[in-house]
């Protein structure tokens, strides 16, 4: 008789192989035994909620691939149902390997049940956005368990992942308010659980009733992504003091999961100075004992509106390389709309450049074999491989049809001055012709 768990920590901890741990080794090339270690001791999340039956499951965390997440859904002021959706298939076929769906107006359970059909990608959501459409009622007046039902409501929907921001209680709050930083809050739920506390005079009933919480998250295997409601808004909030105690408690949280076999991860700063990146990387690891570091960007500067998708590479390139595991992708719109397909596909290559980069710089099992793939492409002058080989392929190919050069192997920038058709031919003992 086969033993019973839980959740996927518990299997790992009870020496059981699970096949979503089965689908990772495969996919990561890794040890499964390994793999479970991994999982048992919290450095690895695979975030596979019981009733999600067309995921496709990733591993995040020490060792593996750095994964990326991208958000949508639909506001008040952009309610396009099938055009987020169609974000979805789009963001899946180019590879992210997560969604969160953040729509906070109208069906959105209706939407998150339509994501959860057709999405082999793992699905996140933060439920204080959705609290109070779904109560219908005035911030002030929901109750801790209106803010319960609607984290039961997702998690037997399916929902892989939850932002939940436990970290932002009364004692942090006072760290804000002594602490005047030039950008507050800029986390949605951290802003409206500060301004909950605020109105009602209560301690955020997510630290509160935090062990409630979990066991509705254990019952589903939900991983929690312990949201941080202090993230830097801009660059002079970085590394402040509501962040660093935010994270402490977020340390403390992490272990108190554990205690109920809930996988977590730890969300991370937003907007940061690249001097301050590699450091918060270490710390983050430090506080909470290694588990999974899930990053906001960091946007490495506070000037680039409509190109926010390259600040954001830069950071995350950065936070990736010195340990961070997931990076939430950023569009050129960052900051001012709701992006539209193309600032989607723009911020996903952006957020893979930046992982597949600091994979390379981890020393990521097989993450230098593309790159030494397309070198070889390079060298032997094949269009079509290079192609093949590339990270958005449709690219590309469209430079290289809007300016043919004369001869097939070369290209309109160096014609028959090509350093690397000539070097082919010399070292071939033939004559260059030039």
């Amino acid at each position: 008789m086969s033993q019973s768990y839980t959740t996927q920590m518990d299997a790992a901890r009870k020496g059981i192989i699970t096949s979503e741990m089965e689908i990772v080794a495969a996919k990561e090339d890794i040890d499964i035994n390994e793999l479970a270690e991994k999982i048992a001791a919290g450095t690895v999340v695979i975030p596979a909620n019981k009733h999600h039956d067309t995921l496709s499951p990733e591993g995040i965390g020490e060792g593996l691939r750095t994964k990326i997440n991208v958000n949508l859904g639909i506001s008040r002021d952009a309610a396009d149902v099938e055009l987020e959706l169609n974000k979805v298939r789009t963001a899946i076929d180019m590879k992210a390997e997560a969604i969160m769906d953040l729509s906070n107006y109208g069906k959105t359970r209706e939407m998150r049940r339509r994501i959860l059909d057709i999405s082999t990608a793992m699905l996140g959501t933060v439920p204080v956005y959705d609290a109070i459409g779904y109560c219908e009622k005035k911030l002030k007046d929901i109750t801790k368990d209106d803010f319960m039902r609607v984290v039961r409501q997702h998690a037997e929907d399916g929902v892989d992942f939850m932002t939940i921001h436990a970290g932002i209680n009364r004692a942090t709050a006072e760290k804000v308010k002594n602490n005047r930083r030039r950008m507050n809050i800029v986390s949605r739920g951290g802003a409206l659980l500060f301004a909950w506390m605020e109105m009602t005079g209560n301690e955020n009933p997510f630290f509160e009733y935090y062990d409630d919480v979990m066991e509705i998250f254990r019952e589903h295997d939900v991983t929690i992504s312990l949201g941080d409601a202090c993230r830097p808004g801009c660059l002079d909030d970085a590394s402040d003091p509501a962040q660093i105690s935010e994270l402490i408690v977020l340390g403390e949280l992490t272990k108190r999961a554990w205690e109920h076999d809930v996988q977590v991860m730890v969300e991370g700063p937003g907007h940061m100075a690249m001097n301050q990146i590699a450091a918060n990387m270490i710390m983050e690891k430090r506080l909470c004992h290694g588990a999974p570091f899930y990053v906001l960007g960091p946007l490495v500067t506070d000037v680039a509106p409509g190109y926010d998708h390259i600040t954001s590479a830069i950071g995350g390139a950065i936070a990736a390389a010195n340990g961070a595991d997931f990076l939430c992708y950023v569009t050129p719109a960052e900051h001012l709309r709701l992006p539209d397909l193309d600032d989607m596909r723009e911020g996903i290559i952006a957020s893979r450049i930046a992982a597949h980069a600091a994979d390379i710089a981890k020393g990521v099992k097989g993450a230098m074999d593309w790159d030494n793939k397309m070198a070889d492409a390079r060298r032997e002058i094949d269009w079509d491989k290079m192609f093949e080989l590339a990270l958005d392929p449709e690219k590309p190919k469209a430079y290289r049809a809007s300016s043919k050069p004369r001869e097939e192997n070369t290209c309109t920038m160096c014609g028959e001055q090509c350093a690397v058709k000539n070097m082919n031919k010399i070292l071939g003992g033939e004559d260059i012709g030039i």
